[in-house]
């Protein structure tokens, strides 16, 4: 289970305790906020879990927030509540990036499935973060002159093509190959690629 929580958004308090307490017998940890603009105000890049919010409410409606939330750079599925009127809508708005949505009336199986998913992908999002700067920080403990023997290995040439393409010697290829696997924490050439897959190298 990840270790965010469920930020529920709704201006109906009737529909903030009942989904709460649902929660709660799931043993899914919730906070609420009963607008747009009070969740926005305390919302910070740093949070985790997934957001429950109705797509249509008074003053800023889920929708606006939505946009405000992307602009921001929020990575937490968003599981949008909607009437039937709005279903159009929130299949669009779920091409736009949200996690999902749940037209109204909807069971209470259905939501903890869809949350407990939601609160799964979170979890997934933040172990790659997580694992993209450990990789970040390994790349920036590489010399330049070993990020230039990396790169060529990585493109596959044997140690003295690199040598004779750098004007080093063959054995100071090896210091740098073999220095630049232990920093990359990787035994071959083959992990080193797996490890750099899609990743930007300067």
């Amino acid at each position: 289970m990840s270790t965010g929580i469920v930020h529920l958004i709704d201006d109906d308090e009737a529909i903030r305790d009942a989904l709460a307490w649902l929660l709660r017998s799931h043993r899914i940890e919730s906070r609420a906020w009963d607008s747009a603009e009070s969740f926005l105000a305390d919302y910070h890049v740093d949070m985790r879990g997934c957001l429950i919010l109705d797509i249509r409410m008074s003053g800023m409606t889920g929708l606006e927030l939505f946009e405000q939330l992307l602009d921001r750079g929020c990575a937490m599925p968003v599981i949008f509540l909607t009437g039937h009127a709005d279903v159009p809508l929130a299949v669009r708005t779920v091409k736009k990036g949200a996690f999902d949505f749940l037209e109204k009336p909807f069971s209470d199986g259905e939501l903890a499935e869809r949350v407990v998913a939601a609160l799964g992908l979170d979890e997934q999002n933040h172990r790659l973060a997580t694992s993209n700067a450990s990789i970040d920080a390994r790349l920036q403990s590489l010399t330049m002159r070993e990020k230039e023997v990396m790169k060529r290995i990585l493109g596959g040439q044997y140690n003295k093509v690199i040598a004779a393409d750098l004007q080093i010697a063959m054995r100071t290829v090896e210091v740098h190959r073999a220095r630049i696997f232990e920093k990359m924490n990787v035994r071959s050439a083959v992990e080193l690629a797996q490890l750099l897959a899609g990743a930007q190298l300067d």
